[in-house]
């Protein structure tokens, strides 16, 4: 007796979804996956809007998305293909994997805590003064641990504390407090996870930007690179009145040690005032 095969029916809407990734994913040059986790739709929308003219974006079903990738013919693909999870939406540009990451970052809320949700990072109540007056904060502080003080009718917290672990859940008591104190440990909009620079061949893994982190950075590295310009004579726009300068002093402290050893007269060297 033969068995009988049955064949999955895709529909038409779903082959033209798979059709059109497919065309995005070899036509654009940049494919970035951002996490959207607790991000509110009309906020969703917002950002979309705002990002319209720099990309495309896609939040298809995870089993459309993945056969257009198997479908595109491109090996990279699979690095792409891993981070496909919940919450997460695609977007296709021909902008910089990094310009684009960075946009995106810039569009990015601080968002307050609700019970039940997983902490992104130790949650730290830092010491100091607070708006909080005695009364029911106080044994809901005491509850989470947090010393306090009482000073000129409010209430400061002592010591740091850790209130919540990375990982862990939320409780209300815990988010009760971050609101009383506007402590808002979430950050929500298109939070970038990686991208593939799909003209390059390239895939980054970790595409986040602190923009402060990397200015500092500029900096030290600007400052490193005048020094030793300067130590050996490199003359440049930034460095040549450092330059002269610099050889002035030399100039001035050769003389005194000259005179000094020697026991002569002093000696005006050329362009100092009489």
């Amino acid at each position: 007796m033969k068995t009988k095969t049955t064949k999955t029916h895709v529909s038409e809407e779903k082959k033209q979804t798979v059709k059109e990734l497919v065309n995005l994913i070899k036509s654009k040059k940049t494919i970035l996956i951002a996490s959207i986790k607790n991000l509110p739709a009309s906020q969703f929308q917002e950002i979309s809007k705002k990002i319209k003219g720099k990309a495309i974006v896609k939040v298809p079903k995870k089993n459309l998305i993945l056969r257009a990738m198997d479908n595109s013919g491109n090996d990279l693909m699979k690095n792409i293909k891993e981070q496909i999870k919940s919450d997460v939406v695609i977007l296709f540009s021909d902008e910089d994997a990094f310009d684009l990451a960075y946009f995106l970052l810039e569009n990015i809320s601080p968002a307050k805590a609700k019970a039940g949700q997983e902490a992104p990072e130790d949650i730290i109540i830092q010491p100091g003064p607070t708006d909080l007056v005695p009364g029911p904060a106080i044994s809901e502080l005491g509850a989470l641990g947090i010393q306090i003080q009482i000073d000129k009718g409010k209430i400061n917290i002592k010591t740091a504390k850790t209130i919540v672990k990375k990982g862990n859940k939320i409780s209300q008591g815990a988010a009760d407090i971050m609101f009383k104190l506007n402590i808002k440990p979430f950050s929500i909009g298109f939070i970038p996870l990686c991208a593939l620079d799909v003209k390059e061949g390239k895939f980054y893994s970790d595409i986040k930007i602190d923009k402060e982190e990397n200015l500092n950075k500029l900096k030290s590295a600007y400052r490193k690179a005048l020094l030793f310009a300067i130590e050996i004579g490199y003359p440049t726009r930034e460095t040549i009145k450092l330059i002269i300068g610099k050889a002035g002093r030399q100039a001035k402290a050769l003389k005194e040690k000259f005179m000094l050893q020697n026991n002569t007269p002093e000696i005006k060297l050329e362009g100092e005032e009489k």
